[in-house]
């Protein structure tokens, strides 16, 4: 195959754990290549390798989805359910052909007051806005035309499926199958007790506007962040294109949320007997 390969961090240029991954895949007969830029990725390319963690392979897509090659995120940071894949199974997954393609819905974020550099206006996992000062912020939603009650928290963020074990756990979302095709609606620390995050389906358009005191708001998609007015309005949808995914053979989401976030870990289901 013929691969290129993206590293983020610093600290893995010349990591032993990285080069001899990287040499036992040479060794099977792979070409591989470094990537920095989506124009470096040349044609006929097979696969992208991320070689880091979950914020590497945030990175690792907008290199490779206009490229229309899939991503396969090696683990070499934390928790990684994106980057899930153990070093040691990649070179025989690869070579047994012991792997499937999937595709990952993205989140399209449009917003006149997101600087002009920013070209790639897609997020995997999440959109966010939050506030910058101590006061909370009213955020008005409107899915497909219909109002929301005004959320009146520390912000809200659209989630998709991919990234429900992302920010949107950690702010009390569901956590949903990678295939589910749902974005989700989660408030940020809200000061209104009875609203709850909400699910809904993957083809909506969400417009969000905001009430504060302050004139600024952070704006995050994925692992970006930008400073846009208070008074901006978002509108956050599907994208047009989707990301292409490399998933090795063995690999289980289910698994995943059992060893990386010991889901259900518990005495009782140890299978011990008394």
């Amino acid at each position: 195959m013929k691969l290129a390969c993206y590293i983020k961090k610093e600290r893995l240029q010349g990591d032993s754990r990285v080069e001899a991954l990287l040499g036992a895949l040479r060794t099977a007969g792979h070409g591989i290549y470094p990537v920095r830029e989506p124009a470096d990725v040349r044609p006929d390319t097979d696969a992208l390798l991320s070689l880091g963690g979950d914020g590497t392979f945030l990175s690792a897509a907008r290199l490779a989805v206009p490229a229309g090659v899939p991503v396969l995120g090696v683990n070499f940071g934390r928790l990684g359910f994106l980057s899930e894949n153990d070093p040691d199974r990649v070179v025989e997954a690869l070579g047994r052909g012991d792997y499937l393609v999937e595709e990952r819905e993205l989140l399209r974020i449009r917003c006149d007051a997101l600087p002009a550099s920013e070209d790639w206006p897609y997020a995997l996992n999440e959109m966010s806005v939050s506030r910058v000062s101590p006061s909370m912020l009213g955020v008005d939603v409107n899915v497909d035309g219909d109002a929301l009650p005004t959320y009146w928290a520390d912000g809200l963020l659209v989630a998709t499926s991919s990234g429900s074990t992302a920010y949107s756990l950690s702010v009390g979302g569901p956590i949903c199958l990678p295939e589910t095709k749902v974005f989700i609606v989660a408030p940020i620390s809200p000061h209104n007790l009875n609203v709850r995050p909400l699910i809904v389906p993957e083809t909506s358009h969400l417009r969000i506007s905001l009430q504060s005191r302050d004139e600024r708001a952070i704006l995050t998609m994925d692992n970006r962040n930008h400073t846009v007015p208070a008074g901006a309005v978002i509108e956050v949808g599907p994208a047009p294109v989707r990301l292409r995914r490399l998933r090795l053979g063995r690999s289980n989401f289910i698994n995943a949320l059992r060893t990386r976030l010991l889901w259900g870990e518990d005495v009782r289901n140890s299978g011990a007997q008394a």
